[in-house]
């Protein structure tokens, strides 16, 4: 056998991961994806091992819940056969693989710096001296959008290729900030700087990340859960979708200059922030995820104030909604921009609500569930036009869907159970732990060492597969739309640097 099968949140010895030549590495996980479109990619990462460089590849099968785990020694001094040459969704991979380590590959389309990291291999790859990709035409010319924005958000540079208003190509630079985010996984020790550190990989993802982090360290720690912490964490992980998809909805209607819109929608969204003040003291929910416990029980009190927010949220969203779908001005503006098409969604190995928009059902809550998703009996919210329309849609719908689902879990409150001790990580273990966050998949590794401490930590934002989504999806388009294609993604900057 050539790989292991897991499933999420599992924790397996190093040892047992088969260790293939790469030739054959290449074969497996090339075919994998190429097999069956449930088939993706979670994470394919390196580190150090001897004189060589490990790689880890994981394949998720979104059909029979597993998920495939290989590996191969290489060394960097020969050129590789490239995985992206089989299949497109490996490539911002081994662009990663390349400026870490120095791998490099004989037939990768694309071989291009990822984020500029400050301990990458090649520090002579500076970020003012990027390759863009250019057009030699007296018909078209270039614009350059960033990597400063009017608006108080991340850096990030855009550069278009244009035939008068119209898109042609767009390429997208990324890596203008750096915290060391996996590297200070490893060098830190106590366990709550490292659930701070997680929570703040990205700022409008606290729980989801926080909950991917708990959620590993607890495999690593054979630890398991009660259904008090499952229960919190599933609550906070749909609040947060909701708050997020509210919020996007306004910047949507702000991007359309549909006033009414952008001032209910931004209204709706701080009494779900404030509850999780409420809760734990933070607007953003920093603080309530802890691995091993749960910081801040559910109480009865917190039901009834919950049922209150939502019992006034929810008439005043369907009615804002049904206000802006039936404004022909703002339709005319979603529909048909910005498509990014099911193929296209496939080959580039889309995740979450980008993916779904596009005709892909593509959710950890149904393919590898995990917390009390199982209970719920979730099922995507799928559209299969690709377009602005599409993504709004999938927003207001999973917005009802989560509301549902905090009524049906209000139903039934499970008391505290009685605290446990959490052990350390065991010693060389491999796991890796799988959460749906509201922009999407997010993925995050783990590798211990002979001391139980973590010798690798990966993490991956659901931005990472996705920012090509937003550069395909303005092909063709007015320059003008532009704005409007990217707020109905909201990918994370910081997600993609860490």
């Amino acid at each position: 056998m050539k790989y292991i099968t897991i499933h999420n949140n599992q924790a397996v010895p190093v040892s047992e991961i088969p260790e293939s030549d790469y030739e054959a590495f290449l074969e497996l996980n090339a075919g994998f994806v190429q097999q069956s479109v449930e088939r993706h990619c979670v994470s394919y990462f390196g580190y150090v091992s001897g004189a060589g460089v490990k790689l880890v590849c994981c394949i998720a099968d979104d059909q029979s819940h597993e998920i495939y785990v290989s590996s191969s020694l290489v060394q960097t001094d020969k050129k590789l056969p490239s995985f992206t040459a089989r299949h497109t969704c490996f490539e911002k991979f081994e662009r990663e693989l390349h400026e870490n380590f120095g791998i490099s590959y004989s037939d990768h389309p694309w071989m291009k710096p990822v984020r500029y990291a400050h301990d990458r291999y090649d520090k002579g790859d500076t970020i003012g001296d990027y390759p863009f990709y250019s057009i030699e035409s007296e018909e078209l010319h270039e614009v350059g959008v960033g990597p400063i924005h009017a608006g108080v958000i991340e850096p990030g540079h855009f550069r278009f290729i244009c035939n008068g208003e119209k898109i042609l190509h767009l390429e997208i630079q990324l890596g203008y900030q750096h915290r060391g985010v996996e590297r200070l996984f490893t060098e830190k020790k106590p366990l709550n700087q490292l659930a701070t550190l997680a929570e703040n990989i990205a700022g409008d993802t606290a729980v989801g990340h926080s909950v991917a982090f708990a959620q590993l360290w607890e495999c690593l720690s054979g630890f398991e859960t009660s259904r008090d912490v499952d229960y919190a964490r599933t609550i906070a992980l749909e609040l947060e979708r909701i708050a997020i998809h509210t919020g996007d909805l306004s910047a949507v209607c702000t991007d359309i200059a549909y006033q009414l819109g952008s001032s209910v929608f931004g209204r709706l969204r701080t009494p779900i922030i404030n509850f999780m003040q409420e809760w734990c003291g933070n607007r953003l929910s920093k603080g309530l995820i802890r691995p091993g416990r749960n910081k801040y029980p559910f109480t009865q009190a917190l039901a009834g104030r919950l049922t209150e927010v939502l019992d006034r949220f929810e008439p005043d969203f369907i009615e804002m909604n049904r206000e802006l779908f039936l404004l022909p001005s703002a339709l005319s503006r979603f529909e048909r921009t910005g498509v990014v098409t099911a193929e296209d969604a496939s080959a580039i190995g889309a995740v979450g609500m980008a993916a779904r928009a596009s005709g892909l059902s593509r959710d950890i809550r149904k393919s590898h569930p995990h917390a009390l998703y199982p209970e719920l009996g979730h099922e995507p919210v799928v559209k299969r036009h690709g377009d602005v329309y599409s993504r709004v849609q999938v927003r207001k719908e999973e917005v009802y869907q989560s509301v549902a689902y905090l009524r049906k879990l209000l139903e039934d409150i499970p008391g505290n159970a009685e605290k446990e001790t959490l052990q350390s990580p065991g010693r060389d273990l491999f796991a890796l732990s799988l959460v749906e966050g509201w922009r999407g998949e997010i993925c995050h590794c783990a590798v211990t060492g002979p001391d139980g401490s973590l010798k690798v930590y990966k993490v991956k934002d659901p931005s990472f597969h996705n920012w090509m989504a937003l550069a395909l999806a303005v092909r063709n388009n007015e320059i003008s739309d532009f704005p409007i294609c990217n707020k109905s993604f909201n990918l994370s900057y910081c997600g993609h640097d860490l």
